[in-house]
């Protein structure tokens, strides 16, 4: 199938062609002719799988075919859980919108709120947003909802995880009743089920990967490491890898900027990115980690939700989430595209039942190790790491450079 067949514009085949795409996704396949018919979504999809042009792409279509309103009052409105995912669906939205008549704003918090609504008096097709800074503005009567005609709540089962339902429910109620709703989310939680039946009116359920999986062509593998030497392997596989472009996830903001400053100081070039980060910081730091200008970039979850870094090769879990379904979004940053990855996970004794969690939800083993001189003290009780194989924790080059870590059973 291309995206010929899927009943879109020229305009728009125009630019996904000059994007250099000839071949949807499968999200892409079954979501835009819904959307396209006008119904509703309830969507399954994470982030590297396509589900941003999923939307946008029908979303342009609508707003460009239908009648153009006096001053430019919102028509759509996206909202995401975070400042950086709504500002890459802002640029999605730009660069498929380009040969067409169709005016696009992200507002989000932690900046200066002038500018945005200096843009919003001279009028907007599509706004997107985080939910705080947009009900900010609301009350201050800075922007108007009633002329929405689409909503889309995008990673809507993070911005539940955030605590934004209360907030949802309020942009719900400001909003025509008579609208078209498309709702993505990575999963079909019960959470998700509940919010998706209060306001989704008879929606098509589409789904890009059965719920709660990981990407095939990530390998996955977990090292039994003293939680004191992490720092110390992180520095090793990154430098005798030869790994040039590596998204490392750390609980916490302080572990983010304490892990990074060991990095730089072991003569890596890193940079953390988490809430306490000025906006102009995050972008900054993320847009010289796609350009290869930092090697390593250290991340809580939060903010590196939506994170949208093509063939990112390498993913280590300095420390493991304590929900399951984090270390599917965690990982899911790579192996994208069709492109392979690797998801390396540093355990600690006290994070082995964390282990256990995740096998129990992707319903497999994860192959672990541990590396010749980062034995850990005490063995990790129901671990049982294949000491027939110990490594010596130098990787053999892969095609394209790189590490190779093989994986164990």
């Amino acid at each position: 199938m291309s995206f010929n067949d899927l009943g879109l514009s020229d305009a728009l085949l125009k630019a996904i062609s000059k994007k250099g795409y000839d071949t949807p996704t499968p999200i892409q396949q079954k979501a835009i002719p819904f959307i396209l018919e006008r119904r509703d979504i309830l969507a399954s999809a994470q982030t590297g799988t396509g589900k941003t042009a999923g939307f946008t792409l029908p979303m342009l279509q609508i707003l460009n075919q239908g009648k153009h309103l006096r001053n430019r009052p919102i028509r759509a409105l996206v909202l995401t859980p975070t400042r950086e995912l709504a500002a890459q669906v802002l640029e999605d939205i730009k660069t498929y919108s380009v040969f067409m008549d169709i005016k696009s704003l992200v507002i989000f918090g932690g900046v200066n709120q002038n500018p945005q609504v200096n843009a919003l008096r001279n009028g907007i097709d599509i706004l997107v947003a985080t939910p705080g800074r947009l009900l900010d503005l609301h009350n201050q009567r800075l922007l108007s909802l009633s002329n929405i005609e689409i909503l889309v709540l995008d990673e809507a089962d993070r911005m539940l995880d955030m605590g934004f339902l209360r907030d949802i429910r309020k942009i719900i109620s400001l909003i025509p009743s008579k609208r078209q709703n498309l709702l993505f989310s990575a999963t079909f939680s019960q959470d998700i089920k509940k919010l998706a039946s209060s306001f989704l009116h008879n929606p098509a359920t589409v789904e890009a990967t059965p719920e709660n999986t990981t990407a095939e062509k990530v390998d996955q593998l977990v090292y039994h490491v003293d939680k004191s030497r992490k720092p110390a392997l992180t520095v090793k596989l990154i430098s005798e890898g030869n790994w040039q472009q590596v998204l490392v996830f750390t609980r916490t903001k302080h572990g983010a900027n304490r892990l990074s400053e060991k990095l730089v100081k072991s003569g890596i070039s890193s940079a953390a990115i988490h809430g306490n980060k000025s906006q102009n910081h995050r972008t900054k730091t993320l847009d010289g980690f796609k350009k290869g200008d930092i090697r390593v970039l250290v991340a809580t979850d939060i903010a590196a939700r939506g994170l949208d870094i093509p063939l990112l090769p390498h993913v280590i879990n300095f420390e493991l989430p304590n929900v399951p379904e984090d270390y599917v979004h965690r990982i899911g940053r790579t192996g994208r595209a069709g492109a392979s990855g690797e998801a390396i996970s540093l355990v600690s004794e006290d994070e082995v039942a964390y282990v256990r969690g995740i096998e129990r939800l992707l319903n497999q083993r994860l192959p672990n190790e541990v590396i010749e001189g980062f034995e850990p003290t005490e063995q990790p009780q129901g671990a049982k790491p294949d000491n027939r194989n110990k490594r010596s924790g130098k990787s053999r080059p892969r095609s394209g450079g790189g590490g190779n870590l093989r994986r164990r059973r």
